[in-house]
C-alpha cells in the first residue's frame, strides 16, 4: 500500500512544474540548481547540421516508396550475375533525383539556420544578483527562474509570470498578434499580492516557490499556484502569464519570472541586434513555450491525384514484374532449344552450368533492372516543381488580392492544388465567412418595448457615402478647434457663441492606425489597426423616442439614496438605466485615445465619489438663453425641473477638493454619439471656490477621442450604441470601471468580479458595486437561448401585478427576439441581479477556493459561475447586424451550378441563420425548408424516415450507381450529388438534433436525405460537432470535402476536412495557421475553385497520365527487343542514351505543360460553373483514362519497334544502328504526342518542345562523335552522323510517328467534332471571337436554365403550391415540479411557412391532431399537408408553454 502510494504521489507530481528563483544559485555549481533539468530558451528549427545532413537527408529521403525501390535497382545492379548496365552508370539517375532534393532541403534549412541566430541572438534585460541590476543578454541565455524586465514596445523572450507592472492598478497590456494575429490589446494582471508595490520590484526580494503545470499547447489556459514560506498559497491563471512572442503595449515597464523557454512561431528581420554570447550554463534546446508547442507548421495532406497515382504505380510495378516473368520463362525456353550449350553461356570457375531454373531467376532480377524505368523515377519531382509554379501564379493573382486588407492569397499545403479542383461540397461558417464580422448596432427591446431605430436602418443603406463623408472629414483633423469642442458637449463653445454642432458635423474622428513609438534595439511589430473601429461600426443613429427615456434615466440615477431600495424597481428608467449600464459595463473593451494611441484612460481613485456636474449649470443656462435651441436633435439639456429633482432643493457647497473632482467628471454629452473623455487632469478643474461662473471657468486643452478595443465585434457594437446615447464608457482598470452619464456626470463602480465569456456557458457577466445605492449587481449578457433558462421564476413574486408585468415583459421580448432572428440580426439577452453581501461574500470565498485549485480547477470555477449566474431579472435584448460580405450571393449561386453542395455550420440561432441563408442564396423562398428540432432519437429516426419518404415519393427514388471496377460512362453529376441540384428541397437543424443523429446511429438516414437537398444549415453546432459533421459526410460519402471559416471555432472544422481555407478576418489568425489556403472574402472562393482549381487538377492530372504513358512507351521499345535477343537482358540502345531521354530530352515539356497549359479560358470557367463538374468527375484522371493510356502506349511502342525491324531486317547493320532510329523515332512519337494534348499554345510550349527535339540530335551527335570506347565491345561512336547521311532513316522517322499517332488523332478530332462532353463544348465556345462567344455563352445558359433537371420525377399532379416550409420538430418538454406546468405535448410535427413570412403570435389551445402516437403512419411534406384539407382549413396554431429551464417559443404553424 506504502509503494502504491508513493507511485500515486510520483505520477501526481510529475503532472506539475516546480519553479523557484536563480539569484540563490549564480555563482554557484550548475548541478545545485533545481531548475537545471528544464529546457533553455535557445531555440532549434533546423534540422540538420554539417556532420548529419548527408546522412539524416538520405535516411528521410528513403521514406519515400519510389526511392527505396530506385536504390534497390542500382544496389541490384552491383551483382555482376545480374547487372543490365554499369553499376557506375546505373546509379545516376536515382542520385540526380535525391541530389536535388537534398539541395532544396539544404537550401532551407539554411535559412533556418539564420533565423535561429537572428532570435537567439536578440538582446533582453535579465537581472543579475551580481550587477545588482537588470544587465543586457542574449535570448538564448534565458533560463527557467531568470527575472526578465520588458519595456513598452518590447517583445516577451519566454513564457513570464507577471510579477510587477508599472501600471498602478498591476495591469500589463499584451498585443498577441504574433500568436494569433489579433491586433486588440489583451490585458494581463500581476499575481495577486504583487499588485500593490509603490517602489520597483526586487527580484532578490522573492523567495516564493512557482507549482504550476506541465508545459502544454493551450494557449489560453494555464494554472498553477504560488507557495510562501509561511506556507501560504496564492492562486494564479492565464490572467498572469505574459507568453513569448507577444508584444508589450500601453505599459512603461514588466517584470516577471521565466516559467517556460523555448521557441516562437515566427521570425524577426527587421529588429536590431548585437553579436551572440556563450551561454553561461549550457541547456537543452527549448521547446517548452507555449508558443512553440502550438507551432505545428504546414501539414503533410496526400491529394486525391497522388492517392490514385500511388494505385496506378502498383498497377506498374505488376505490369512490371508480368514483363520481367515473361523475360525469365523465355530465357529459360530459349536455352531449352540447344541441346549443347552455346558458346556465349560461359560456364564458373568449376566448369559447371547455371541450371535452367537458376538462370531464369538470375533473368528474372536481370529484366527488373533492364526495365525500371516503367516506374517514373522523375515524376515526384516533376509533380513538386509544377506545384511550386501552380502556386507561384496563384500568388500573383490580383483578383485573389483585396486591397482593404492589403493581403493575398496563402498557400500553406503546398500538395493539394489539385484538390481545388475536385470539391463536392463546401462547409462553411456563417459570421465573418458568409458575413463581414462588423457588428452594426441596428435595435433594442428594454422592458418589453421595441425600439426599431430607423434613423440608424437608413443610414446603414448608404455605407458608402458615409465612408465618403469619413475620409473628407479627416482632411480637417489636424485644424485648431475650440478648446473644449472634442469633449463631446451638445453644444459647442467658441468666442463667439454658442453654435449647435448638426450630425453632419460630427466630431467623431475614427482612427484606425496607430502610431507608436519604436524601442532602439527593440523587437518590432507592424503597425496594426485598431479591430472593429470601422465608421459604420462607430457611428450609431440613436432612436429618438430612447433617447428621451435615456435622458430621463440618468437623471433618475442621480435621485437615487444612498441605501438600497426597499423593492426593486419596475419604472422604465430604471430599466433604461441599468441596461444600459449593463451594456457599458458588462464587457472587456479596453479605452485609449488618439492623441496618445493605446495609452488606456484611467480615473483617478479620487473621483469615485458623484460629484455635482458644473456642465450641467451650464447646459441649463445655455439652455435658457437659446431657447430655440430645446428642439434641437443636439440639444439635450435637462429642464429646471429636472435639475432641481436631480440636484435638491438646495445645491450644496462643495470645497475645493470636491469641486475638483466634479469638475473632472463632468462632461457635456452628444446624442450623435460623439462624446469624448476629458483629460484626468488638476489643471483643467476650476479654480477654487464655490462661486465660480462660467466665463471664469478655464478652458484645458482639447480632449482627444475614445479608441475602444474589443476582443470581439459584438462588444465593441454595444460599447459604441451605448455611446451614442452618451452614456460612454470612460475608464477601465481591474478594480473599477468609469461610465459618463449624459448630464456629464461619472459614475465609478468597483468590480468585485468578471466571469469571462466562454463557448459553454455562452455568457459574460460582471459584478460591480454600485457607487449610488452601495448595491453589489450582477449584470450578464449572453445568448438567448441560455438567460432566458436562467431568469427567475415569475411566479416567486408575492404580488400580482409584478407578476404579470415580468410575464408581460418576457413574452413581449421573446416575440422581438424572434423578430430580430427573422430579420437576420445577431441577439443578445441583457439581464442584471443583485446579490445581498452576505450572499457575495459566501461565493466570493468559494471562488477564490476555485482559482487556487490545481486540481478541477475548470471544472469547479463552472460551478461558481452557475451558483451566481440564476434567478435574472431580464432587463432587455439587442439586434446587432452582420453584414452579408460583397459578393456572396453570386458565389453561392455559382458554387451550386458547379454541383458543389454548400452546407452552412454556425453557432448563430436557426432563424438568424435561415435568414442569412435566404440572403445570400442558399435558400429560395419557393423550396420546401424541413426544420429537424429534437432531442429524442426514436422520434429523430421516425421524423426522418418521414421525411424520406415524403421526398422520395415527391421526387423519385435514386438510381443506384452501375460500375464495373470502377468502369463506365462518367455522368455529369457525381451520383451523390443527383438530387442535390434539385433546387427544391432545404434541411435545417440545430446542435441537439445532431447530437440525436450522432448518437442515435442515424447517419445513413441523415445523410440520404441530405442528398436530396438544396442546401443543409447546421444550427446552434458546436466547434466539435462541425468537425464531426464534415468527418461523416467526408468519410461515409467518400467525397472531397473543403472547409472554409475565419474563427477559433473553426479550426476543427478545417482540419478534419480534405481542404481546409481559412479566411483572414476580424477573429484573429486562428483559422489561417490551421488552414492549407488562406484568402481575404469569400467571393475569392469562386475564382479559386471553379478556375485555379479546374486549371490545377486538369493540368497536373493530364501530366501524370502522360508521364505513365511515356515511361510504358520507352520500356516496352526494350521489352520487344528480348524477343529477338534470347530474352538476353541486352539493350539496343546505348545506356547513356537511356539516362538521357528521360532525365533531359522528355523532362521539360511535361513541367510547361503542367503549369501553363489552360484547357479553358478563365472567362468561359466563371461564366460556365457547370464546367467545374469534369474535375469533381475525375474525367481527365480515372482508371479508364489511366489504362486507355496503358494501351496506347503499348500500341505506339509496337509500332515505333516494328517499322524499323521491318526496315533493317535483312541488312547487316549494327545494334546501335538500330537502335538509333528506335530512339529518334519513340522521341518523336512522345514529344508530339505532348503537342497534341496541349490544349494551349504559346511561344514558351513551342520553344520547349522544339529545343527538346534539337537538344537530342545535338547531344547524340557530340556524345556519338566522343565516345570511342565508351561500350564496348559496341560502341556508339560515329552511329548518328552515319544515320543523318541515309535517306531511310529519314523516312522512317517520318512515317513511323504518324502511323504511331493516327489513332489518337483520329479519336481527338472524333471527340472534338461529335463529342458530347461539357468540356468540349467550352473548347469550341472559347476559340469563337468575344462577340461570338459571349453569345454562345447566354444562349447555353439560357438552355440550361430552361432545361428540367435530369433525374427529377416529375409529380403527375399538382393542385396547389407547396408549403414554402417544413418544420419538423419534436419537442421533449420537461415535466416540472407542480402538475399543472406539465406539457403534455410529447411530439409535435408541424409544416411551419416560411420563416421570413410574417405571422402572428396569438396563443391558443393545442389541437388534438397534433398529438400522434408512435404508432401513427406520420405522411409528411407539401402534398399531405394539403391533402388533409384547404390550405386556411388546415392551419392550427400550435402554443408552446413556457416552461421553467426550458427555452419555448409561440410560433404560428400547420399542423400535420
Amino acid at each position: 500500500m506504502r509503494k502504491e502510494g508513493e507511485r500515486r504521489r510520483k505520477r501526481k507530481e510529475d503532472k506539475k512544474r516546480v519553479v523557484v528563483s536563480n539569484l540563490p544559485f549564480e555563482g554557484r555549481s550548475h548541478k545545485e540548481n533545481p531548475n537545471r533539468h528544464y529546457c533553455g530558451n535557445q531555440i532549434k528549427t533546423s534540422r540538420y547540421t554539417v556532420l548529419s545532413f548527408l546522412p539524416k537527408n538520405t535516411f528521410e529521403q528513403l521514406h519515400r516508396f519510389a526511392n527505396i525501390y530506385f536504390v534497390g535497382i542500382a544496389v541490384l545492379n552491383f551483382i555482376p550475375v545480374v547487372n543490365a548496365f554499369q553499376p557506375e552508370v546505373n546509379m545516376i539517375p536515382i542520385c540526380i533525383i535525391l541530389g536535388v532534393t537534398a539541395i532544396k532541403d539544404a537550401w532551407e534549412d539554411l535559412r533556418r539556420h539564420q533565423s535561429d541566430k537572428v532570435i537567439n541572438n536578440g538582446e533582453c534585460l535579465v537581472y543579475s544578483r551580481k550587477e545588482q541590476s537588470y544587465v543586457q543578454r542574449c535570448w538564448k541565455d534565458v533560463r527557467v527562474g531568470d527575472f526578465i524586465q520588458v519595456r513598452c514596445n518590447e517583445v516577451i523572450p519566454a513564457d513570464i509570470l507577471l510579477l510587477f507592472s508599472s501600471d498602478p492598478s498591476g495591469i500589463c497590456h499584451l498585443e498577441t498578434a504574433n500568436l494569433d494575429g489579433e491586433t486588440n490589446l489583451k490585458q494581463r494582471r500581476v499575481v495577486r499580492g504583487f499588485s500593490q508595490q509603490e517602489v520597483q520590484f526586487e527580484p532578490e526580494h522573492f523567495h516564493n516557490t512557482i507549482v504550476c503545470e506541465k508545459p502544454n499547447n493551450h494557449l489560453n489556459r494555464f494554472k498553477g499556484y504560488m507557495e510562501h514560506p509561511d506556507q501560504t498559497r496564492t492562486g494564479f491563471g492565464s490572467e498572469s502569464l505574459l507568453l513569448r512572442g507577444c508584444t508589450i503595449r500601453n505599459t512603461e515597464v514588466a517584470a516577471g519570472i521565466v516559467i517556460y523557454a523555448g521557441h516562437c512561431p515566427w521570425t524577426a528581420s527587421s529588429a536590431l541586434y548585437s553579436p551572440p554570447s556563450p551561454p553561461p550554463n549550457p541547456a537543452p534546446v527549448g521547446h517548452e513555450t507555449k508558443a512553440m508547442l502550438n507551432n505545428s507548421g504546414p501539414r503533410y495532406k496526400r491529394s486525391k491525384v497522388e492517392r490514385r497515382m500511388n494505385t496506378d504505380i502498383f498497377f506498374c510495378i505488376g505490369l512490371l514484374f508480368l514483363m520481367c516473368l515473361i523475360g525469365a520463362v523465355g530465357h529459360g525456353l530459349w536455352n531449352g532449344t540447344f541441346r549443347e550449350h552455346p558458346p556465349f553461356d560461359v560456364p564458373d570457375a568449376k566448369g559447371s552450368f547455371l541450371p535452367l531454373a537458376l538462370g531464369g531467376f538470375y533473368m528474372f532480377l536481370t529484366m527488373i533492372i533492364l526495365l525500371q524505368v516503367l516506374i517514373p523515377i522523375s515524376l515526384y519531382v516533376s509533380i513538386e516543381l509544377v506545384k511550386l509554379g501552380q502556386i507561384f501564379f496563384l500568388h500573383h493573382d490580383l483578383d485573389l488580392y483585396d486591397e482593404e486588407t492589403d493581403s493575398s492569397i496563402q498557400c500553406r499545403a503546398l500538395n493539394i492544388t489539385e484538390d481545388l479542383g475536385q470539391i463536392q461540397h463546401i462547409f462553411s461558417d456563417k459570421t465573418g465567412t458568409l458575413t463581414e464580422n462588423k457588428m452594426v448596432f441596428r435595435r433594442c427591446t428594454i422592458m418589453g418595448h421595441e425600439y426599431p431605430h430607423q434613423e440608424n436602418a437608413k443610414r446603414l443603406e448608404t455605407p458608402k457615402e458615409l465612408d465618403a463623408d469619413h475620409e473628407e472629414w479627416t482632411q480637417y483633423r489636424c485644424l485648431s478647434f475650440p478648446a473644449r469642442w472634442a469633449q463631446g458637449p451638445a453644444e459647442t463653445r467658441s468666442q463667439g457663441g454658442v453654435q449647435p454642432l448638426k450630425r453632419s458635423q460630427s466630431v467623431q474622428v475614427p482612427i484606425q492606425r496607430h502610431s507608436r513609438q519604436r524601442s532602439v534595439g527593440r523587437w518590432e511589430n507592424a503597425q496594426s489597426p485598431v479591430a472593429f473601429s470601422s465608421p459604420i461600426e462607430k457611428d450609431v443613429t440613436p432612436d429618438k423616442n430612447l433617447l428621451t427615456k435615456v435622458r430621463d434615466a440618468a437623471l433618475w440615477l442621480e435621485t437615487l439614496p444612498d441605501s438600497r431600495p426597499a423593492k426593486p424597481s419596475l419604472s422604465t428608467s430604471s430599466y433604461v438605466a441599468d441596461f444600459f449600464l449593463a451594456l457599458t459595463i458588462c464587457n472587456s473593451v479596453m479605452v485609449s485615445t488618439t492623441s496618445e494611441p493605446r495609452q488606456r484612460v484611467t480615473m483617478p481613485p479620487s473621483t469615485k465619489a458623484l460629484g455635482i456636474s458644473l456642465e450641467k449649470i451650464q447646459q441649463l443656462f445655455q439652455k435658457l438663453k437659446l431657447s430655440s435651441l430645446s428642439h434641437s436633435f443636439s440639444s439635450t439639456a435637462p429642464s429646471d425641473t429636472d435639475l432641481e429633482e436631480s440636484l435638491g432643493t438646495n445645491v450644496p457647497t462643495t470645497d475645493s477638493e470636491e469641486r475638483d473632482d466634479a469638475s473632472m467628471c463632468s462632461e457635456g454629452y452628444s446624442t450623435d454619439g460623439g462624446s469624448r473623455s476629458s483629460t484626468w487632469d488638476q489643471s483643467d478643474a476650476p479654480a477654487s471656490g464655490s462661486g465660480v461662473s462660467l466665463e471664469e471657468v478655464p478652458e484645458g486643452p482639447a480632449s482627444p477621442e475614445l479608441c475602444y478595443e474589443a476582443e470581439s465585434p459584438d462588444e465593441a457594437a454595444l460599447v459604441h450604441a451605448a455611446r451614442a446615447y452618451s452614456v460612454t464608457l470612460v475608464s477601465r482598470t481591474p478594480s473599477q470601471v468609469t461610465v459618463r452619464l449624459p448630464q456629464g456626470t461619472c459614475l465609478t463602480f468597483d468590480v468585485l468580479c468578471t466571469l469571462g465569456f466562454d463557448s459553454v456557458r455562452k455568457r459574460m457577466s460582471v459584478v460591480v458595486r454600485h457607487p449610488l445605492t452601495s448595491e453589489i449587481i450582477v449584470y450578464t449578457k449572453g445568448a438567448d437561448s441560455v438567460i432566458m433558462d436562467l431568469l427567475g421564476d415569475p411566479a416567486c413574486e408575492t404580488d400580482s401585478a409584478v407578476e404579470k408585468r415580468m410575464r408581460k415583459i418576457r413574452a413581449w421580448t421573446q416575440r422581438h427576439l424572434d423578430l430580430y432572428a427573422r430579420d437576420g440580426l445577431r441577439t443578445l439577452c441583457i439581464a442584471k441581479k443583485v446579490v445581498s453581501e452576505e450572499d457575495f461574500q459566501r461565493w466570493a470565498s468559494f471562488r477564490r477556493e476555485a482559482e487556487a485549485s490545481l486540481e478541477n480547477r475548470d471544472e469547479l470555477l463552472m460551478e461558481t459561475a452557475q451558483c451566481l449566474e440564476n434567478q435574472l431579472t431580464l432587463l432587455g435584448a439587442t439586434g446587432i447586424e452582420d453584414r452579408l460580405q460583397e459578393g456572396v450571393p453570386d458565389t453561392v449561386a455559382a458554387l451550386r451550378e458547379a454541383g458543389i453542395q454548400l452546407w452552412v455550420l454556425t453557432g448563430d440561432k436557426q432563424e438568424t441563420a435561415v435568414n442569412i441563408a435566404y440572403s445570400c442564396r442558399l435558400l429560395d423562398q419557393t423550396n420546401t425548408v424541413y426544420s429537424i428540432n429534437t432531442e429524442s432519437q426514436e422520434t429523430c429516426a421516425s421524423i426522418l424516415n418521414c421525411a424520406l419518404e415524403e421526398v422520395k415519393q415527391f421526387y423519385g427514388p435514386r438510381e443506384p450507381d452501375h460500375k464495373f471496377f470502377g468502369f463506365g460512362p462518367a455522368s455529369e453529376k457525381p451520383p451523390y450529388a443527383s438530387r442535390a441540384a434539385v433546387p427544391e428541397v432545404g434541411l435545417v437543424i440545430d446542435g441537439k438534433t445532431l447530437n440525436a443523429i450522432l448518437q442515435g446511429k442515424l447517419e445513413e438516414k441523415f445523410l440520404e436525405l441530405t442528398q436530396y437537398c438544396r442546401s443543409v444549415l447546421c444550427c446552434r453546432s458546436t466547434p466539435l460537432q462541425k468537425s464531426m459533421i464534415v468527418k461523416l459526410v467526408r468519410d461515409k460519402l467518400s467525397v472531397m470535402t473543403l472547409a472554409i471559416g475565419d474563427g477559433a471555432n473553426d479550426v476543427s472544422m478545417i482540419q478534419a476536412a480534405d481542404v481546409g481555407i481559412g479566411i483572414s478576418g476580424q477573429e484573429g489568425m486562428q483559422a489561417v495557421m490551421s488552414s492549407d489556403f488562406a484568402i481575404s472574402r469569400f467571393s475569392h472562393l469562386k475564382k479559386l475553385l471553379l478556375v485555379h482549381g479546374h486549371w490545377c487538377y486538369s493540368r497536373l492530372a493530364r501530366m501524370v497520365v502522360y508521364y505513365f504513358y511515356k515511361n510504358v512507351c520507352y520500356v516496352n521499345l526494350l521489352f520487344w527487343y528480348q524477343f529477338f535477343c534470347g530474352f538476353s537482358g541486352s539493350t539496343m540502345i546505348d545506356y547513356w542514351q537511356m539516362i538521357f531521354f528521360n532525365l533531359f530530352f522528355t523532362s521539360l515539356p511535361p513541367l510547361v505543360f503542367g503549369v501553363l497549359d489552360k484547357d479553358i479560358s478563365a472567362e468561359t470557367l466563371l461564366a460556365l460553373p457547370e464546367l467545374y463538374k469534369s474535375g469533381q468527375n475525375s474525367e481527365c484522371y480515372n482508371p479508364l483514362t489511366f489504362w486507355i493510356s496503358i494501351a496506347d502506349a503499348f500500341y505506339q511502342s509496337l509500332i515505333c519497334f516494328f517499322i524499323p525491324y521491318l526496315t533493317y531486317k535483312d541488312s547487316d547493320i549494327d545494334v546501335f544502328t538500330f537502335g538509333t532510329p528506335i530512339n529518334t523515332i519513340s522521341l518523336a512519337t512522345i514529344l508530339l504526342h505532348q503537342a497534341m494534348e496541349m490544349k494551349t499554345w504559346t511561344i514558351i510550349h513551342g520553344l520547349v518542345l522544339a529545343g527538346s527535339f534539337l537538344m537530342y540530335f545535338v547531344v547524340t551527335l557530340v556524345y556519338n562523335a566522343t565516345c570511342v570506347t565508351c561500350n564496348s565491345p559496341a560502341n556508339p561512336y560515329w552511329v548518328m552522323e552515319g544515320q543523318l547521311s541515309d535517306p531511310t532513316f529519314y523516312l522512317v522517322c517520318l512515317l513511323t510517328p504518324v502511323a504511331a499517332l493516327l489513332p489518337r488523332y483520329f479519336f481527338l478530332s472524333l471527340q472534338g467534332t461529335y463529342g458530347k462532353s461539357l468540356i468540349s463544348k467550352a473548347q469550341k465556345i472559347d476559340k469563337l471571337p468575344m462577340d461570338k462567344r459571349d453569345l454562345e455563352i447566354q444562349s447555353w445558359r439560357s438552355k440550361q436554365m430552361a432545361a428540367p433537371v435530369p433525374g427529377e420525377a416529375q409529380p403527375t399532379h399538382r393542385p396547389v403550391p407547396p408549403v414554402p416550409e417544413q418544420d419538423l420538430r419534436a419537442d421533449t418538454s420537461k415535466s416540472s415540479s407542480s402538475p399543472e406546468k406539465t406539457c403534455k405535448e410529447d411530439r409535435v410535427l408541424r409544416g411551419e411557412r416560411s420563416s421570413r413570412d410574417h405571422t402572428g403570435d396569438d396563443p391558443c389551445s393545442v389541437d388534438s391532431s397534433a398529438k400522434l402516437s408512435s404508432g401513427d403512419h406520420l405522411r409528411l411534406g407539401p402534398n399531405s399537408a394539403m391533402a388533409s384539407g384547404a390550405s386556411s382549413r388546415g392551419q392550427a396554431d400550435i402554443c408552446r408553454h413556457s416552461i421553467k429551464g426550458s427555452h419555448l417559443r409561440s410560433q404560428s404553424s400547420l399542423t400535420i
